[in-house]
């Protein structure tokens, strides 16, 4: 497999660009948010590289980082899910964005994914959920020691799941609470507090 491929940016289309690298150039196919973080033509980039081989062709899809590559991996193992249904997840959602999601059962989130309907988004929570409790842990020193987001979003939200299982609950338990109180503008700290008073009321 081709992890990564490093060149010279040659050509950017709609949905692929062109690199070249030893002489050779390579096609990629990458989302539309991915083609916004590359540089101009006649740029040094590194893509990270999927090399889809089938009957009908091989395809390479290419990301601007490794956390985007392995959540395109993960998409993959999905039943019903493909390269470029795959892409699609990456197109409208950050890594963070669909585990955030994934884990607290958020399917209209991802139904804004293009081409992704009800049955496929509800098959992404039930096939990987697992997959990010398991391998998502995180050491809880680390993440004390995170910088507080000091105007909400996504960092936000994560930051305050990560204090959640600090303190004891599951990953799936915060993900839920800070799903149903996050709102834009909300600090790391308004969303725990939020989050904890919800999880006693319960």
């Amino acid at each position: 497999m081709i992890s990564f491929i490093r060149g010279s940016l040659e050509r950017r289309a709609e949905n692929f660009i062109i690199i070249e690298s030893g002489g050779i150039g390579y096609q990629v196919f990458v989302s539309p948010a991915t083609l916004a973080r590359l540089p101009q033509t006649g740029a040094e980039v590194k893509v990270y590289t999927y090399l889809d081989v089938k009957e009908g062709g091989i395809s390479m899809y290419g990301f601007s980082s490794s956390e985007e590559q392995e959540m395109f991996h993960k998409l993959l193992t999905v039943s019903g899910v493909g390269p470029k249904g795959a892409l699609g997840f990456l197109a409208q959602l950050t890594p963070r964005q669909l585990i955030l999601a994934i884990l607290s059962d958020d399917v209209k989130t991802l139904c804004q994914a293009p081409g992704v309907g009800r049955k496929t988004a509800q098959r992404v929570v039930l096939e990987l959920k697992d997959k990010f409790r398991t391998e998502e842990t995180l050491e809880q020193g680390e993440m004390w020691q995170r910088e507080l987001s000091p105007t909400g979003g996504t960092d936000a939200r994560f930051e305050a799941i990560d204090a959640m299982m600090a303190l004891g609950y599951s990953r799936n338990e915060a993900g839920k609470a800070v799903n149903a109180i996050a709102a834009e503008g909300m600090t790391t700290e308004d969303i725990l507090k939020a989050a904890l008073k919800k999880m006693v009321a319960f």
